[in-house]
């Protein structure tokens, strides 16, 4: 529908544009356009739906789905994993981009003529949504950038004008989320931008403001704390979203994201694919041995916690029990994201062999992974959730145990309704503080010793792994500033030796490491690893160790991008970041 739309609308434009006899006299689009259209509650629907295509649906994996992170190491690590991003020169490229910030402002400058009051209000709220939405990506990528609240023309000054500051900047986002919040009507819409998908994306910007403001030292961050609090409390208490449940706590995880269509259960906003018109590859990324390879890390499997709740990293040798004994008695989260023991591909009954040629870590990812028949190039139509009801918990709980107001009633409506749908135990806040996670305090040595240091780290693992794979975990490490993360060795599995090895337990060997020659490999053997090809660690023991570059993350400036040269040339007034150089 978003489609016909957008078609309709610009056959409009051409073929008013087409009907003027002296071409010099043609008007501009964008005037015509605002001559012709804007006069009516669909006029705005229709240039609105474009925006949608903003939204990170068209290419999924990696905006909405899928890491460059030290959660997921794909075939190809990309540059700024391996800390060799370089300052772009073509003007535009990297992110610094404003052609869809001129769309929003020209709709915004425009759009009061409509004489529909309600309309008005809905869509100048869905346009705020937008470029809150728009500034909030930017700030996040660039740290200062200019705030243009208005449409540029050529010879514009404001066109070499220099960054405003990010607090000019978050400020104006803070004041266009909240107006969307307050005019967006209160629908539940899955594919379409309501009341409820304003105070999600609120909450998130909040919290991603005020957690970089207060871990990077720039002060002033417990009003965007607070406001982040106020938005998702005020989401929760609309009782509109619970968490999906369906299947049970060893498959309602899993069937939320592998399912074709969402429903409105757990589900605020998502991308709608259609096998007829509408198709994306995600299954191929994560099942494909070369274009995508996805495998999870080996830190972030030790993270999952006991099915009892205890730690996993508590256990006396934990770093080298086989890949079957670890998978046992743990978190259900664990066996729905990566392919466990007894691993049946979605919509099928029998179980898949082990198979580590399609993962580059021997952990194979399948959360999202739709059927087998949507494995193919462009062949996934499963819908790609955008905002869910769970990180909205998250965030309350996290923006209130930074804040330090935290109680044990707050675990109990966010975070622990999340461990309810797999059956964990609790998080109990006095506990936690008490004995703070030391494997979890070495991760994240930015978390201060304090009153709520324990339960802090504990919320920053439930998020890890309740959000695995839906593309937060860099802006997570950014906002926290632990960029040095990065350089801390990104393992798999881990092998006692060469040989053969049975990870399902069926008294079948299904993997065989092997040096020179796999003749020696038993009948039955499903993956073959040559350690030539595929490391060790530690020559003929150890994790495997797909990623073999030393990662430098160098804090005085990659926690921002750099500005394309081009720009800075075209623009004397625009400096850029530290130490990207000029």
């Amino acid at each position: 529908m978003n489609t016909i739309y957008k078609t309709v609308f610009f056959i409009l434009i051409a073929m008013l544009a087409g009907g003027c006899k002296d071409y010099l006299d043609t008007k501009p689009k964008d005037r015509l356009a605002a001559e012709e259209f804007f006069n009516t509650a669909t006029d705005l629907e229709v240039y609105t739906n474009k925006f949608y295509d903003f939204l990170p649906t068209t290419q999924p994996y990696d905006a909405s789905y899928g890491e460059s992170s030290d959660d997921v190491l794909p075939l190809i690590v990309p540059d700024r994993i391996k800390g060799s991003r370089l300052v772009p020169v073509k003007r535009g490229d990297g992110g610094w981009d404003w052609a869809n910030l001129r769309s929003i402002n020209f709709f915004l400058q425009n759009y009061q003529k409509c004489p529909d009051a309600q309309a008005k209000l809905k869509y100048g709220g869905i346009a705020r949504f937008f470029r809150a939405y728009f500034y909030y990506d930017k700030v996040k990528t660039f740290g200062d950038v200019p705030w243009y609240g208005k449409v540029l023309e050529a010879g514009d000054p404001d066109l070499y004008k220099a960054r405003d500051s990010r607090k000019l900047v978050m400020d104006s986002v803070l004041a266009d989320i909240n107006y969307a919040v307050a005019n967006i009507p209160k629908e539940v819409q899955l594919n379409r931008i309501t009341k409820y998908t304003a105070l999600a994306l609120k909450a998130r910007i909040c919290l991603f403001e005020g957690t970089f403001r207060k871990y990077h030292g720039l002060g002033d961050y417990e009003a965007f704390l607070n406001e982040a609090v106020a938005a998702a409390d005020e989401l929760i208490g609309y009782n509109t979203y619970k968490i999906f449940t369906t299947g049970g706590a060893n498959s309602a995880y899993r069937e939320l994201f592998a399912r074709n269509n969402q429903d409105a259960t757990e589900t605020i906003l998502a991308g709608d694919y259609n096998p007829d018109f509408r198709r994306h590859p995600l299954s191929y990324y994560m099942t494909s041995p070369t274009q995508g390879s996805w495998g999870m890390t080996k830190d972030l499997v030790n993270s999952y916690l006991m099915k009892d709740g205890s730690r996993f990293t508590d256990i006396a040798g934990y770093q080298t029990k086989g890949f079957y004994d670890e998978m046992q008695n743990r978190d259900p989260r664990l066996t729905q994201s990566t392919a466990g023991p007894d691993f049946v591909v979605y919509g099928e009954t029998a179980r898949e062999p082990v198979n580590l040629n399609i993962t580059t870590t021997g952990y194979r990812v399948i959360k999202a992974l739709a059927s087998r028949t949507q494995w193919g190039s462009s062949s996934s139509y499963n819908d790609i959730i955008l905002y869910r009801y769970a990180e909205t918990l998250l965030i309350y709980a996290e923006a209130k145990a930074e804040l330090g107001t935290l109680t044990q009633a707050d675990l109990d409506k966010s975070v622990n309704k999340l461990r309810d749908r797999v059956g964990m135990p609790h998080l109990n806040l006095i506990a936690a503080n008490a004995n703070p996670d030391p494997y979890l305090a070495a991760m994240y040595p930015n978390v201060n010793p304090g009153a709520n240091k324990g339960v802090i780290l504990e919320i920053r693992r439930e998020r890890r792994i309740e959000l695995f794979n839906e593309g937060f975990r860099w802006d997570d490490l950014m906002r926290w500033k632990e960029g040095k993360k990065l350089e801390k060795p990104m393992l798999g599995i881990y092998f006692p030796s060469l040989g053969a090895f049975d990870f399902n337990n069926d008294g079948t060997p299904d993997v065989y490491l092997y040096s020179g020659s796999d003749a020696g490999a038993p009948p039955g053997v499903t993956s073959k690893i040559n350690i030539a090809q595929r490391p060790l660690t530690n020559g003929t023991s150890g994790n495997l160790n797909p990623f073999r570059v030393q990662v430098t993350f160098d804090e005085s400036k990659d926690y921002l991008y750099p500005i394309p040269q081009e720009d800075i040339t075209l623009n004397p007034n625009l400096k850029q970041n530290p130490n990207w150089g000029e």
